[in-house]
């Protein structure tokens, strides 16, 4: 008896390698795929804004990234305490305003510099609603677009459900635009399987099916465009409450090494899995707890250790195991 609708994923082609430099931005979902690449010690950048969810934010960040934007003093305002932007996400939110625009700008350089000689940019849009400033409001800014709302009181937002066509127009002019900034550069789009419940369940089934539609629009027009379909493994091959958290929006542990499971399966070289699995046993290793330091059975293992990840590093010269190598060298 079969207990799952089966789904076919074409193996990516070219597939992603540790040469490989990847860009990775969007919502929260986005982070699950990053953190798993740069764990398994992927040359890998994520989120240079922090989250972003609408296919505006998005594409509006990927501009900066592009004309290397500096933000100054009045790109930002204060709220909460905190001087916070509209483009960036609260972990950039500062009490200091010159913290926080450091921490900008800093974020915009290494931005423009790693997407300029990036191999792979993954885009994982989360909801199709974006956010406007209201003309006449305490905060209103041009452009009035916001990607984050800062817990600003809600009078002072107008929501507005993006069309297929404006989030194709959108992505149209940027994906131009990235490929003119750096022509190797290739995209793979997802759509985040975290349900957006606050929208109520019928317009996040409506804005979930718009990113859907739009992106496999833009897949099938440009060269270079993938897809890899997070969201329906986990809504329609999982498909069960027992595989989100305890608010029922967000997958749970399972559902998303499931999903990063067959990200592995389907874009990756087996030769670039196995040494995913290798590299996983010598960041686990670096994660033990001993019993007692001091011990020569601590010792031994911290030597084999170190002996393991040498090899690793002398067969593939290009990964950074600094961090690894000055732990079980002490040993």
């Amino acid at each position: 008896m079969q207990f799952f609708a089966n789904i076919n994923i074409k193996p990516l082609e070219p597939s992603i390698s540790y040469r490989d430099k990847i860009v990775l931005t969007g919502s929260c979902f986005t982070e699950h795929i990053g953190n798993f690449l740069i764990e398994s010690k992927f040359n890998a950048l994520q989120n240079p804004n922090g989250i972003l969810f609408d296919p505006q934010s998005v594409a509006s960040s990927l501009l900066s990234y592009i004309e290397n934007k500096a933000y100054a003093e009045n790109d930002l305002f204060y709220l909460n305490e905190a001087w916070n932007s509209w483009q960036h996400h609260s972990r950039f939110s500062n009490i200091d305003k010159e913290a926080c625009l450091n921490a900008i700008n800093n974020s915009q350089q290494q931005a423009h510099a790693f997407l300029k000689h990036a191999d792979w940019l993954i885009i994982t849009l989360g909801s199709a609603f974006t956010y406007k400033l209201v003309q006449g409001s305490a905060f209103y800014v041009e452009p009035n677009e916001v990607a984050n709302c800062h817990k600003a009181p809600a009078q002072n937002f107008i929501k507005h459900l993006n069309t297929i066509e404006e989030i194709i127009t959108t992505f149209d002019t940027v994906i131009h635009r990235l490929f003119y900034f750096n022509p190797k550069l290739k995209i793979i789009f997802t759509i985040s399987p975290v349900r957006h419940l606050r929208d109520g369940v019928v317009d996040n089934n409506r804005s979930k099916a718009r990113l859907i539609e739009a992106v496999h629009h833009l897949v099938n027009k440009f060269d270079k465009l993938y897809y890899f379909p997070a969201y329906e493994l986990v809504i329609d091959v999982l498909r069960d409450y027992r595989f989100y958290d305890v608010d029922l929006a967000h997958p749970n542990y399972a559902a998303t090494q499931f999903v990063l499971d067959k990200f592995s399966e389907t874009c990756f070289s087996q030769s670039t899995k196995e040494l995913v699995e290798e590299i996983k046993k010598i960041v686990i290793a670096k994660k033990h707890k001993p019993f007692n330091s001091q011990s020569s059975l601590h010792k031994k293992f911290l030597q084999q250790q170190l002996e393991k990840a040498k090899d690793i590093l002398q067969r593939h010269p290009y990964l950074n195991l600094e961090e690894e190598i000055k732990y079980f060298s002490k040993g």
